[in-house]
């Protein structure tokens, strides 16, 4: 099993319109995605596209600020409350086939495979058995992410 290419940063923020600011004015994101809530998590989502440009192309920043108390991300502003980077995600061709790699390995799989915020498969791998940092795995969409 080899992980794909990145696909987004993950960064919980405490006010979504104050990151939307700093990601358009000061960073040059170029477009900002349609807000998607994911009730289960108790989360508000918004992807903003940074800047492209010569043969690079640029990435998706997944801005994500929790709508309740006992959201996902919530335990994690409780430790950053400034907000900060929340996980890295990378692409896999089969996800079911990931799971297993990862759970062979003896890395903590948080959960079954379930829909992200474009509904393509995911699950995450906790941080302390990935160099500190929370992975988010995501089945390579088989049809362009908005």
């Amino acid at each position: 099993m080899q992980l794909g290419r990145l696909n987004h940063v993950g960064i919980a923020v405490p006010d979504m319109e104050a990151a939307l600011a700093h990601w358009t004015g000061v960073m040059g994101a170029t477009h900002v995605h349609e807000p998607i809530v994911i009730e289960r998590a108790g989360i508000l989502i918004r992807f903003v596209d940074t800047p492209a440009g010569g043969a690079m192309n640029g990435t998706q920043v997944e801005l994500i600020q929790p709508l309740r108390a006992d959201s996902t991300v919530s335990p994690f502003l409780a430790e950053n409350p400034g907000g900060g980077q929340h996980h890295l995600c990378f692409e896999v061709p089969d996800i079911h086939e990931a799971k297993a790699w990862f759970e062979a390995q003896g890395k903590r799989v948080l959960g079954e495979p379930r829909p992200g915020a474009h509904g393509h498969p995911i699950f995450f791998v906790h941080g302390d058995d990935m160099g500190g940092i929370l992975t988010e795995i995501l089945e390579t969409p088989k049809e362009p992410q908005p």
